[in-house]
């Protein structure tokens, strides 16, 4: 503390008299001083996806889960239904400790993105997959087990499908060539990027039959930097074509609607023993004079004001107002 910030006696016993007395109250001190405005930071996990990039995500890969979902169904002639569950960051170190053992890790380049991105397809999504595929029923075994050599195989023709549809998903904004580097079936063994490394973790529900699983897509944070801008870009111009679409197609349906027309010539008010004395050929006297305007109404609603005359040798209207 600097000298100039510590009161000598006579300024303390100043301050003492002056709040005995009530010239100076304490709520007044506490609200003189100074606040310190902080926020918090993690500095093990820090936040470099922000929530539109986050939401960016979600969308891109709510289309590649419709995309999976039809394969897998024509692919194993069974019903499946994958749907994205969440889109979060972690560190990669998280992201590994959260991986159940046996599983699936599909470690997979994606050019011309640089570096290396996981697909995990965790045993509760792959055994029923693998048993229909063997021509059974598609159900889980016992016991969890770790897969066999053969068992490997399939799934890595299988998962090399499942990122075609990854390609297909992204095909629209940036193209890129996933293909399989490596598999491995203990999360621990293989290290992608560093554990503090931030990374995108993109889960899904994926339903076989009456079995559910999950399949988790881990991209890094520098794999996805160059082209997050350009996915933002192309989902926001989408949207706002999208809007314009639905615009069109609102206003095309409303012209097409069916409304009627109604135009009033005018009133007249008659007693009960007239109009049932009324017969073909008589006339009624109107509340209306023959240059006044007529009252048009769509549905229910005045809307316009006309005139009476004759289009070719129809009766019409000619419309010189609107209500």
């Amino acid at each position: 503390m600097k000298e100039k910030e510590i009161l000598s006696q006579t300024e303390i016993d100043a301050l003492l008299t002056a709040l005995s007395s009530g010239k100076v109250k304490v709520d007044d001190l506490r609200k003189s001083e100074k606040k310190v405005s902080y926020k918090i930071y993690n500095f093990r996990r820090p936040d470099k996806f922000s929530k539109e990039q986050l939401r960016t995500l979600s969308t891109l890969h709510d289309n590649f889960a419709r995309l999976l979902s039809s394969f897998l169904s024509a692919y194993l002639r069974f019903n499946c239904n994958i749907r994205v569950a969440s889109v979060e960051q972690f560190t990669f170190d998280d992201f590994i400790r959260s991986i159940p053992i046996p599983t699936v890790l599909n470690i997979f380049s994606a050019k011309p993105c640089k570096g290396l991105a996981i697909m995990e397809t965790n045993p509760q999504f792959l055994f029923p997959v693998i048993d229909l595929l063997f021509g059974g029923s598609g159900e889980m075994p016992p016991q969890v087990r770790n897969l066999t050599e053969i068992e490997l195989s399939v799934v890595r023709q299988l998962n090399s499908q499942i990122l075609g549809c990854l390609k297909q998903a992204w095909v629209d904004f940036f193209n890129i060539e996933p293909q399989i580097e490596a598999l491995e079936t203990n999360p621990h063994l293989y290290q992608v990027v560093s554990p503090a490394e931030i990374v995108a973790v993109i889960t899904f529900t994926a339903v076989v039959g009456t079995n559910r699983g999950l399949i988790n897509l881990c991209f890094p944070y520098l794999m996805l930097e160059p082209v997050l801008s350009q996915i933002s870009m192309y989902y926001n111009f989408a949207q706002t074509i999208e809007v314009a679409e639905e615009i069109n197609n609102i206003q095309y349906w409303l012209g097409e609607a069916e409304v009627e027309l109604r135009v009033v010539l005018g009133e007249a008010t008659i007693m009960v023993k007239d109009f049932l004395a009324l017969t073909k050929g008589d006339v009624l006297s109107l509340d209306r004079k023959t240059n006044q305007e007529l009252d048009l109404y769509v549905g229910d609603q005045l809307k316009f004001k006309a005139q009476a005359g004759f289009l070719k040798r129809n009766l019409a209207v000619q419309i010189n107002a609107l209500f």
